[in-house]
């Protein structure tokens, strides 16, 4: 079992940047892919982006490149969201997700290809 808890969600105004971390614990953590998915009302799960487990190979949805960044500490057991120039269409609560595995591109953008996952934080983004 993998217990993820994330943190650094708010609200802020449309071009702001928020910081979200995703602590996990119960596992090796160096041998787990970390991704982060959002969420809006009456919506699918969105894959948002993923990391493998040394953090030398990342993905993102077409959406968020070259405005989100995500990396990670293996010694602090945490992965982060680092998201720049946000909009309103990013409003969402954002989830935290983990699955074994250390090699490839973590090309894993459908929610049922993650064992774990986070209870969420909310992003707001206002225009």
């Amino acid at each position: 079992q993998v217990q993820l808890v994330e943190s650094g969600g708010g609200s802020v105004q449309a071009g702001g940047s928020l910081g979200l971390s995703c602590t996990a614990s119960g596992r090796d953590f160096t041998a787990t892919i970390m991704g982060w998915f959002r969420q809006t009302p009456g919506q699918e799960r969105e894959f948002v982006a993923a990391i493998n487990w040394i953090g030398s190979s990342t993905y993102y949805t077409d959406s968020v490149k070259g405005r989100f960044t995500i990396s990670r500490d293996n010694a602090k057991n945490t992965a982060y969201l680092q998201t720049n120039d946000l909009k309103p269409e990013d409003t969402a609560v954002y989830y935290c997700a983990a699955k074994p595995g250390i090699g490839g591109i973590p090309q894993y953008v459908r929610e049922d290809q993650w064992d774990f996952w986070g209870r969420g934080t909310q992003v707001t983004v206002s225009s």
